[in-house]
């Protein structure tokens, strides 16, 4: 007897359903009602942040990633940053792009609180993947290793969010006057306000032809040494609090987990170099870290 894979997938499906409510008693109601792909998505988001959390004790030991400042040759052979920064920043936009694109029109892609916040979430990858590089003066160049977990992260959480916003999550008219909503986008506004602010400053330090460091001063580094790690922290914060979902705070807690760390080797490595340097800054939150 010929045996199909339609018809292997009928006679497993029953026992790999009963498996599933089994054994994962624990999981919530709203991740059961969910449907399979949104709950394999939900279970790389659960992943994301089971990989992020210990790479941030990993960090905060004093382990530097190494590129910028801290870029060295022990992590791989070298290639341009900018080059790098474009490449590993692109799915995070073509991914929710390319999604609303090929699914327009359906229920979560002609949903105004959708739209508005796929037009925020592309908005922050239009700057950091075509504008942000070519500001850049000379760069210095990133390892390959380093560009790989970048482009990997991307991907990962370029798929996430545009599945979350143009597939699984439909919106109704009343989440734009829900607070959640409004507080979400107010926070994430701000913080793209001071992480470009904060990149501006860091860009224009050394006139052209200057090389070395110089204590970045004006907008938000008048409180931390990290402004711009700041800035965008509180953006993701905001669009995890707009969204309310599991992807997007998976990526509020990777963004934490990933340049919180990077703000305090920042502190301290601008603590030990200059000595006027100003005591009064904090790390990361203004008054605060």
């Amino acid at each position: 007897t010929e045996i199909t894979m339609s018809g292997i997938s009928a006679m497993v499906s029953p026992y790999l359903a009963a498996f599933e409510l089994r054994a994962l008693p624990y999981l919530p109601d709203w991740w059961m009602a969910a449907g399979r792909a949104q709950q394999l998505d939900n279970w790389i988001a659960v992943a994301l942040i089971g990989s992020m959390l210990p790479a941030a004790l990993v960090l905060l030991a004093g382990v530097q990633a190494p590129y910028g400042r801290y870029t060295s040759t022990s992590w791989g052979f070298l290639i341009n940053g900018k080059l790098s920064w474009v490449l590993q920043e692109l799915p995070s936009f073509a991914m929710p792009f390319g999604f609303a694109c090929a699914t327009y029109p359906s229920a979560q892609t002609t949903s105004c609180a959708n739209q508005l916040l796929l037009v925020a979430f592309c908005a922050h990858y239009v700057n950091r993947t075509f504008i942000f590089p070519l500001q850049i003066r000379g760069g210095k160049p990133t390892p390959f290793s380093v560009f790989l977990m970048a482009l990997v992260f991307c991907l990962t959480n370029g798929w996430l969010q545009a599945r979350a916003l143009t597939v699984h999550h439909t919106y109704p008219d009343a989440w734009l006057y829900d607070p959640r909503f409004g507080l979400g986008l107010a926070l994430f506004a701000v913080g793209m306000f001071i992480n470009i602010q904060a990149d501006h400053i860091l860009i224009n330090l050394r006139k052209p032809g200057e090389t070395g460091y110089k204590i970045p001063r004006g907008g938000a580094f008048e409180y931390v040494s990290g402004a711009n790690f700041f800035g965008e922290c509180l953006e993701w914060t905001g669009f995890a609090i707009a969204c309310w979902n599991l992807p997007a705070f998976a990526f509020a807690v990777s963004v934490w987990c990933n340049i919180g760390p990077r703000a305090i080797q920042h502190h301290t490595w601008y603590l030990s170099k200059f000595d006027d340097y100003p005591k009064h800054r904090r790390a990361l939150i203004p008054f605060l870290i």
